[in-house]
């Protein structure tokens, strides 16, 4: 019995490693939980198209959105995990959306093995241009002699602009009005109207209408400058210290994927992303190349649900 044991667990140790040499042997179907053309499914496509070409096999991209990318994270979560399903994680799947929806279907840090970050991305702070205010000192001390007198433009509760002018909001000790709109593209139009005087939106629509003269550009989210607006300042360097938000697009396995897939997975998304070609097209897309394998995005991912579920809570925007 004891020799009939032994030579099972040699044969799965074996047939484990030459699964690993031959992986991938077909099309790895990449679920992308949001819908086309928005800024999380251009990076996962900029980034998985040169995967593919790494691993030598299709990384077939499948759009499912719904639920601020809840549906298409469940649905990824009751996959095989056995490499050949993996899920675009971003900012809404792993950090946001649980803390804010009641009920989701998986665990976000339970449920999946993080493979490797592709890119963070700031949003730019934009504003009409007849709005008084320059810089983000000049914001603050308008708004605390106008309570409430500013519209923000939000593309719905629970979006990463809402939740982002509120965080603005409630750092900066101001009380501005929240105008939700049907999505982000329905806020541009108001912006130039004057409806909404102000907006945390994706740096490459905002960032164009700012260069073309249409908006102005007040600030950018993250804890750094971005690459494709080098000249405008960080919050938290123009008038509110300790501001930072950003969201983020990387890879995700079912939990059970074996560890040599994740890591051969890992290694052609982060060769990707440092290649020239790709890391411009991310700084066009308004995203920052941020590449980081398994155990770095695993510790990153930890860390950012943790933060934002504290924010989540001093904001009063719990689970509905």
């Amino acid at each position: 019995m004891k020799a009939i044991l032994v030579a099972l667990v040699v044969f799965a140790a074996t047939s484990t490693a030459n699964a690993a040499e031959t992986y991938p042997a077909r099309p790895i179907r990449t679920i992308l939980p949001n819908p086309p053309g928005g800024a999380t499914d251009v990076v996962a496509r900029i980034v998985t198209q040169k995967m593919t070409a790494i691993l030598g096999q299709q990384m077939v991209v499948d759009n499912r959105g719904g639920a601020g990318g809840a549906l298409g994270a469940e649905l990824a979560a009751r996959a095989t995990p056995d490499g050949y399903t993996v899920l675009v994680a971003s900012f809404a799947t792993h950090t946001i959306v649980p803390h804010l929806q009641k009920k989701i279907g998986y665990d976000p840090l339970h449920d999946f093995v993080p493979i490797a970050l592709f890119a963070v991305q700031y949003a730019l702070l934009s504003a009409n241009l007849n709005f008084a205010p320059n810089t983000v000192k000049d914001l603050i001390a308008y708004a605390k002699a106008r309570p409430g007198a500013i519209n923000y433009g939000s593309a719905g509760p629970g979006s990463t602009s809402d939740f982002t002018g509120r965080m603005f909001a409630r750092m900066a000790n101001i009380e501005i009005t929240i105008v939700p709109y049907r999505g982000g593209g329905a806020i541009v139009p108001a912006l130039l109207a004057g409806e909404a005087q102000l907006n945390f939106g994706p740096i490459p629509a905002m960032g164009a209408l700012v260069k073309a003269g249409r908006l102005k550009g007040i600030a950018v989210s993250g804890p750094t400058r971005s690459a494709a607006l080098p000249d405008v300042p960080t919050v938290a360097e123009a008038g509110l210290p300790g501001f930072s938000a950003s969201g983020w697009v990387g890879l995700a396995a079912p939990r059970g994927t074996p560890r040599q897939l994740v890591e051969r997975l890992a290694a052609a998304a982060v060769q990707a992303v440092k290649d020239p070609n790709v890391r411009q097209q991310l700084i066009r897309s308004g995203a920052e190349p941020a590449p980081k394998a398994a155990k770095e995005f695993e510790k990153f991912v930890r860390e950012e649900y943790e933060r934002y579920g504290k924010i989540v809570a001093e904001l009063g925007l719990g689970p509905r």
